[in-house]
């Protein structure tokens, strides 16, 4: 370098104006993702799409969904009275007379405002009061299913929230029980709610976990369904002898067993002012001092050998299974196998369950998944166990259900990822592998495709009872009034749309009966049947009890009301004291009552299912649809001939002659009495041309 020279470098500014991008913190679930750890997390719905995602599906749901439990179940026990509280009139089983107080009007009445604010929408017409209900508990379920939805996000994992999210949406189950009114399905709400709770790992800081798991459980035992309390055992199990998030050293330890007993035992106390409402109101509902929770159990383990639930049917021990396999297909198996592939797991893929290798004042992330799985196994367990099993007992582990199968597909998904790392000695190659992504989205897309052809089988092939009623209400009903001359008559100028709502009130003036036999069952409530039409029964094959009509009078003192404080109570507060009368007709030995009867030629209309190819009859059981000469088909509907069908056709639905041609369907038919509605429309015409 010569003197005298000077040699100016340049370089490429270091300050360019960009931040750096600040690296997302890991995430502390129990199960950790293994591989993309320094890439961006994977895409999960904030709570906000999630809720109106499900939304979507569950009002759906609300319109379209049958109800499946329609013997002295959904319709005759909650539909009924809550029908009974808000128009005057229902039917009433015995599990609601005051001699035995098994429902609880306190879980009734929580659903009293929906129906009343149908009604202010559209006067007049319960079927919009009977909607608003049904989308009311669409809304709750929706938002109960998004909070256990990022519950499970951020504190188990990512990806096994996400699985969850969309078994729940697309669950056939789910679409049945998210808006049925029962309490097992009021207890899979609050089952869910605590769970959101429950599924953190507990703390000796966090008290708030505590209490409210804590309330949600006894909620849903209190005010909803007894039983459902059996599900908040592994969380009681965590509460009191799992560190969870805890490091406790043995000098500490009898400390803090002191305070976590002493926090649980506060919140159970503070749990049982539930009792305090609830009893109230039961009370001043029967007339009565009662605890309805304590009836159910009672009736339902200590019967006696001559009443209980075995009166209404047995099922095999495999009942729940086959069942569950309909409404989840291939996610009941991958529910059940969790605990087992968390075994495996601990196994082969142990860096997976958790941020840290706990140490002996620790709690392993392996017993805090095992204790979140535990619920289902201990749901199944007890059910299988009883006699008598129903489809709608099972709803209060149905979110458990979708979260164990989420598990596993995450953890079968680990499984994978190891192998590829072993065969490829890559861990890079094994992150950019889309295999692992393509088979979740397989099993997911794949059991959504099932649950919705499961779905489209339940609309196609069940849903003419919904239908029928339709067809009472929008075509029956208004023709009558038409041919009689009491629909008003508006200018044909007058476009359709800006027509008011077709009043059905004058329909009174007919004294209607519609009547069941053998489809009293079936019944969709009379909440889908217009003001005016009384429903009645008719004789048939069924020798059970079928429900009585409540009483609809004022009740004086010979109707009950005297003899103690809480009746007089009732009288004053209590919007329908007819519900403390205690009927002499009513019995918990299913034996039959003749006075619910009235004979068949008095009903205007009967509902009757008729099937062609193969007609069976009996004298208490005629072919009503057949008999021509006497009533009339007014509407018809098809409805599945499942004894006659190939199982598999008939319990999912595909398009196409292939498919469709393995199954044989009935009538489901309104009939209406020719000789009587005939002779009452002549009737109102006579008199109308005399009042001219």
């Amino acid at each position: 370098m010569s003197s005298g020279v000077e040699h100016i470098t340049f370089k490429r500014p270091t300050n360019n104006g960009q931040r750096t991008k600040p690296t997302q913190p890991r995430h502390t679930g129990i199960l950790q993702d293994q591989l993309r750890r320094a890439q961006r997390r994977p895409w999960v719905p904030t709570f906000s799409l999630a809720v109106r995602i499900l939304a979507l599906i569950r009002v759906s749901g609300a319109m379209y969904s049958n109800i499946n439990d329609c013997d002295e179940g959904q319709i005759y026990n909650f539909w009924e009275p809550l029908h009974f509280l808000d128009q005057g009139y229902g039917f009433q089983t015995w599990e609601l007379s005051p001699a035995y107080a098994l429902r609880s009007w306190a879980y009734i009445l929580l659903h009293f405002i929906p129906p009343r604010l149908g009604r202010l929408l559209v006067a007049g017409d319960k079927r919009v009061a009977f909607f608003a209900t049904r989308i009311f508990l669409a809304f709750v379920s929706t938002l109960v299913e998004a909070t256990l939805y990022r519950t499970i996000v951020t504190a188990v994992n990512e990806r096994v929230g996400r699985y969850y999210f969309f078994l729940m949406i697309f669950s056939a189950g789910m679409w049945n029980a998210s808006t049925a009114l029962l309490p097992s399905t009021f207890a899979m709400y609050t089952t869910a709610l605590a769970c959101s709770y429950a599924f953190i790992p507990t703390t000796t800081k966090n008290k708030h976990r505590t209490l409210a798991a804590t309330l949600l459980f006894a909620v849903g035992g209190i005010v909803g369904w007894p039983f459902a309390l059996a599900l908040s055992i592994p969380f009681i199990i965590e509460e009191l002898f799992v560190y969870g998030a805890d490091v406790v050293t043995p000098e500490s330890r009898l400390a803090w067993m002191t305070s976590r007993f002493t926090r649980l035992f506060g919140a159970g106390l503070a749990a049982l002012l539930i009792f305090i409402p609830v009893t109230a109101i039961d009370s001043l509902a029967y007339g009565k001092l009662v605890f309805v929770p304590w009836n159910i159990v009672k009736y339902n383990l200590f019967g006696g050998s001559e009443r209980g639930p075995t009166l209404y049917g047995t099922e095999p021990w495999n009942f729940y299974l086959n069942n569950l396999v309909i409404n989840f297909n291939f996610v009941l198996p991958l529910a059940l196998i969790s605990l087992p592939a968390l075994a495996v797991t601990y196994a082969v893929d142990r860096k997976r369950l958790g941020l840290y290798t706990p140490t002996a004042n620790q709690s392993s992330p392996f017993t805090l998944l095992a204790l979140r799985l535990a619920p289902l196994y201990l749901w199944l367990g007890i059910l299988t166990l009883q006699p008598h099993k129903e489809e709608r007992f099972m709803f209060p582990a149905y979110p458990l259900l979708c979260f164990n199968a989420a598990v596993s597909i995450y953890l079968i998904r680990g499984w994978l990822e190891v192998g590829y790392i072993k065969a490829t000695n890559s861990p890079y190659r094994a992150s950019q592998a889309v295999v692992f992504s393509n088979l979740t989205l397989s099993i997911v897309v794949a059991s959504s495709f099932i649950s919705l052809t499961r779905i489209l089988a339940l609309w196609n092939y069940y849903h003419a009872p919904f239908g029928i009623a339709f067809d009472l209400q929008m075509t029956e009903l208004p023709r009558l009034l038409n041919a009689t001359g009491l629909l008003p008559v508006y200018p044909p100028n007058v476009p359709e749309d800006e027509q008011p709502r077709i009043d059905l009130t004058p329909v009174k003036e007919f004294d209607l009966k519609l009547c069941l036999g053998k489809e009293w069952y079936r019944f969709p409530g009379s909440y889908l049947v217009p003001s005016g039409v009384r429903v009645e029964f008719v004789k048939s094959e069924f020798d059970g009890m079928l429900p009585r009509h409540f009483e609809e009078g004022p009740l004086g003192e010979d109707g009950g009301l005297e003899g103690g404080v809480l009746k007089r109570l009732s009288r004053s507060w209590w919007m329908r004291p007819q519900t403390t009368f205690v009927p002499e007709d009513l019995n918990d030995l299913n034996k039959e009552e003749l006075s619910r009867y009235i004979p068949v030629d008095e009903c205007d209309y009967l509902i009757d299912l008729d099937f062609p190819l193969h007609p069976s009859s009996s004298p208490l059981e005629p072919g009503y649809a057949t008999m021509t000469g006497t009533w009339e088909r007014v509407s018809c509907r098809p409805f599945l001939d499942a004894r006659h069908s190939l199982t598999l056709t008939r319990v999912f639905w595909l398009p196409g002659e292939a498919w469709q041609s393995r199954n044989e369907f009935g009538d489901y038919c309104l009939l209406k009495n020719r000789e009587r509605v005939g002779g009452k429309e002549r009737l109102w015409i006579e008199k109308r041309a005399q009042d001219a």
